[in-house]
């Protein structure tokens, strides 16, 4: 164990106020616990997503695909972290016999040991932060308490985090379903000036000729006001959800 002071834990909450996405909040927190353990060189963080688990962010070469070795055997540290809600430690992956090849690939690809800590257990956000060391041994001196009260304080802000990203896109789909309302609305507009008809009657032929032609009534529309304009009006199709 080195002389050097014995590092704090960041403060979660402060990782994901001063970051702009969840995206850049999870590299944070990968870059964060990578800095608290002197020897490891690489960190994933996995999570379960719709019944998978995914490498959703990464520091390190070799990270990305050591935990994707993982993923396609369905089984190895990480996931049983993920899974049982407790840390598994490989001491050198050189001398591990459980897993089948992967220590095995582990080692070929630089990993030596590493440590898996579960993130939100039992959660349907739950996951694993996961450490690669280019050295046998490199977490059996290591102090951890730091690295496990950052684990800890990630289950809710990551919850916190999906669910700011959550909100954020759901404002986007809704900006969109405006947009397109408004071309709707123009094109109806247009056409109760051609046929002198009311809001509803035109609204009714415009789905009409929507179905006729197999596209899209905002897109029908759109061609409609580029027609009278000459511009295309702003793309205002929702965005499909991850």
């Amino acid at each position: 164990m080195t002389d050097r002071p014995v590092a704090e834990a960041p403060d979660t909450t402060a990782l994901l106020l001063e970051t702009t996405s969840l995206d850049d909040f999870l590299r944070a927190l990968a870059r964060s616990a990578l800095a608290l353990v002197e020897e490891a060189d690489a960190c994933g963080i996995t999570l379960e997503r719709l019944g998978r688990p995914v490498t959703v962010s990464s520091v390190g070469a070799a990270a990305t695909k050591l935990d994707e070795a993982q993923y396609g055997q369905d089984d190895g540290p990480c996931l049983q972290a993920m899974r049982t809600g407790r840390e598994v430690s490989v001491p050198d992956t050189l001398r591990e016999s459980r897993w089948a090849d992967y220590p095995a690939y582990a080692a070929v690809c630089g990993a030596r040991s590493s440590l898996s800590l579960p993130i939100a257990p039992h959660s349907h956000t739950s996951g694993a932060l996961n450490l690669y060391a280019p050295v046998p041994h490199a977490f059996d001196t290591a102090d951890l308490t730091a690295l496990r009260l950052l684990t800890a304080q990630a289950t809710g802000a990551i919850a916190l985090a999906q669910r700011i990203a959550d909100t954020e896109e759901f404002a986007a789909d809704l900006e969109a379903a405006l947009r397109s309302r408004t071309v709707i609305d123009q094109a109806i507009g247009v056409v109760v000036g051609q046929q002198r008809c009311t809001p509803e009657k035109a609204f009714d032929v415009l789905r009409t000729a929507s179905q006729h032609r197999n596209i899209k009534l905002r897109e029908l529309c759109a061609e409609l006001i580029a027609s009278i304009t000459g511009e295309t009006p702003p793309e205002g199709r929702i965005r499909p959800r991850a």
